[in-house]
């Protein structure tokens, strides 16, 4: 299929002979100097810097941090590690990159994190300093601070604070003492270690993955085989910086000279009516979060009007199906016959006219309420919903999906505008090779055929930092890297993820359940807001379920009870239509027990990671006797 979207061969991407991170900021700042790079209409004050202004305030970081005359343990082979704890914003940027142009490695972590982990990270790291997001983090970390042999501390706001055992700079002393110490040359190439990545996980302590300036240069260059985005174009970031699917989107979208606008949970559904962005980039969470806000406002319409959307979109769900096979991107048959894309195309000229009024009448209204702009978004974080990857293709909302871990530096597949297999995972990067192997042998599966998926590339992590028997386990000899995901590959080389090794459910019959398309699945139920399955070593499948409560009091035309045997009624049934209705539905698949919960799986109760994955193993320990006795009937 043709490239009808503008992209750049991985040989010819801007950024191919650049050695280090820093540089290519110097080259972005030359080639974009008066273009506004990025914009934070929340911060008091608001800020604007052009690509020319946060490159220089990049140098006076790096300088200052030089000007501070850190010490290193003279035994220590790595440059000077220095923490960075905060959420994404302007100052972020700058210190991120001033740090690296100072020669020393950043440890990142978000603000939110649990302050026992942030020690952790800190001990675990060496760093010897630490840039905070604000005072108040400063205050609740001041105990473990205080234990910690950290040198410095730097707070990305201008708040006066102070220590009897570290110095305390604010953001303007650190620029200002770059100002009076000129900034001194560092030699850096692509084997230099860039920064220090601490998975957040579902369970267990986090590990410190070492990307190297190669890493992370790989992905920016790798992103232009994808797609070449324009000067000026505006992108709505939401997503955690310190998560590396967002940071390394975000050094792809400057190295193209775009503006980044920075909004968040609260400011989001205004912002993006507000400053109309051509891309944003976000996990499955945030798309059903639009798509049952949409839903919401469909719901609202009088009766006449809602069975018309109705037709609509029955339409144009046949429509969007048919095109697919005529096109060869119809993931259930990627090798339609003669007579099966004739019948396509047939099906697909015989909706086509429902569907164009439909866009007409109520799809165009839908891009509007997201800017009427939107060229593309990205969904990683996680496998996206088919219901939600059929919506957005109707309306006119392109997603590019893709897969990557932070072990990756992320991405190591991404699907192409010109061949957006909804479904699946996307072709590797330039570069990258995939094997599907046994997961027990470890011996090659053919084609088609489901295993462990191991990786090689230029995107593969040095190791996990003072781990070698992790890095061992997860990288061999051959430099292959054991993702833990399992999945296929497709004769024209679309990866498709089908579950992760640790999060498959054994049954008691030996049945082996990949849990996360059945959850998929199910959110499909306007009932449902969140849903976690669960049944290892169990005859049955069980649910626990997060209803939607809003929905539930509309069906139900009041208030409602959760134990309401109607309102369990309800919810059996839509569990047995759901999970009935999806491909390759086997009789193992079913939900025979499930549960309700009057508590949402959130970030705040521990349940959700700050990218917005649910920690399974507590969900599992918070509703361990729960799970017990709904088995136990």
């Amino acid at each position: 299929m043709s490239r009808a979207y503008p992209s750049v061969p991985f040989e010819q991407a801007p950024y191919r002979n650049v050695q280090s991170l820093p540089e290519l900021w110097s080259i972005a700042a030359k080639r974009f100097a008066d273009v506004l790079a990025v914009h934070d209409p929340h911060s008091q004050p608001e800020v604007k810097l052009t690509y020319a202004q946060l490159y220089e305030q990049m140098q006076l970081f790096a300088a200052g941090i030089q000007a501070l005359d850190i010490h290193t343990d003279a035994s220590d082979e790595l440059p000077a590690r220095i923490a960075l704890f905060s959420d994404n914003c302007p100052r972020w940027l700058i210190a991120d990159q001033g740090i690296m142009r100072s020669g020393a490695v950043d440890v990142v972590r978000g603000s939110q994190a649990d302050p026992l982990e942030l020690r952790y990270i800190l001990e675990h790291s060496g760093s010897v300093g630490v840039v905070l997001q604000d005072a108040e983090l400063l205050k609740k970390l001041r105990s473990i601070l205080a234990e910690v042999p950290i040198q410095f501390v730097i707070l990305l706001t201008d708040e006066t604070a102070s220590s009897d055992t570290y110095k305390v700079l604010k953001f303007s002393e650190v620029i200002e003492l770059g100002k009076t110490h000129p900034i001194q040359p560092v030699q850096q190439d692509r084997n230099t270690l860039a920064t220090l990545m601490y998975t957040s996980g579902t369970s267990g302590m986090p590990k410190g993955v070492m990307l190297s300036h190669g890493n992370l240069l790989y992905e920016v260059n790798g992103a232009y085989d994808v797609a070449l985005l324009q000067p000026g174009e505006r992108v709505l970031s939401i997503l955690p910086i310190w998560h590396c699917y967002e940071r390394t989107f975000e050094y792809f979208v400057f190295s193209n000279g775009c503006t980044q606008i920075y909004t968040n949970i609260r400011f989001v559904k205004k912002d993006i009516k507000e400053y109309q962005p051509h891309y944003m980039v976000g996990v499955p969470r945030l798309w059903e979060s639009i798509y049952e806000g949409i839903q919401k406002q469909f719901r609202d319409q009088p009766a006449k009007k809602q069975k018309l959307v109705k037709f609509f979109l029955g339409q144009s769900q046949k429509y969007i199906l048919a095109k697919r096979t005529v096109e060869n991107l119809n993931l259930d048959n990627l090798n339609p016959s003669s007579a099966e894309q004739l019948s396509a195309k047939m099906q697909a000229a015989l909706r086509y006219p429902f569907h164009k009024l439909g866009d007409r009448l109520v799809y165009e209204k839908v891009r509007q309420g997201t800017g009427g702009c939107l060229k593309f978004v990205v969904s990683g974080g996680g496998s996206i919903a088919e219901h939600l990857e059929d919506f957005f293709e109707i309306v006119g909302i392109t997603i590019l999906g893709g897969y990557g871990l932070t072990e990756t530096a992320p991405i190591t597949h991404a699907r192409r505008p010109w061949r957006n297999v909804r479904g699946a995972d996307g072709e590797p990067l330039p570069g990258t090779e995939t094997r599907i192997v046994d997961p027990e042998t470890h011996k090659d599966l053919p084609v088609g055929q489901r295993g462990l998926i191991l990786l090689r590339g230029a995107q593969i992590m040095q190791g996990y930092y003072k781990n070698p028997e992790a890095t061992a386990k997860a990288i061999d000899p051959q430099g292959w890297f054991d993702t833990g995901d399992l999945g296929m590959v497709t004769q024209h080389n679309d990866l498709i993820i089908t579950g992760r090794a640790k999060d498959t459910i054994v049954l008691t019959n030996g049945e082996n359940i990949e849990p996360q398309p059945i959850e998929d699945a199910c959110l499909r139920s306007a009932y449902i807001d969140q849903i976690m399955l669960v049944g290892q070593d169990q005859k049955m499948l069980g649910a626990l379920i997060v209803p939607n409560l809003e929905a539930l009091e509309q069906w139900k035309g009041g208030s409602v009870d959760l134990n309401d045997p109607a309102v369990q009624e309800l919810f059996r049934q839509e569990l047995v239509r759901l999970v009935k209705a999806r491909p390759g539905y086997r009789p193992d698949d079913r939900i025979g027990v499930f549960r309700l919960l009057s508590e949402p799986f959130s970030i705040e109760n521990g349940f959700l990671t700050q990218t917005l994955k649910i920690r399974r193993n507590v969900v599992m320990e918070r509703y361990h006797g729960m799970i017990n006795e709904m088995f136990s009937l």
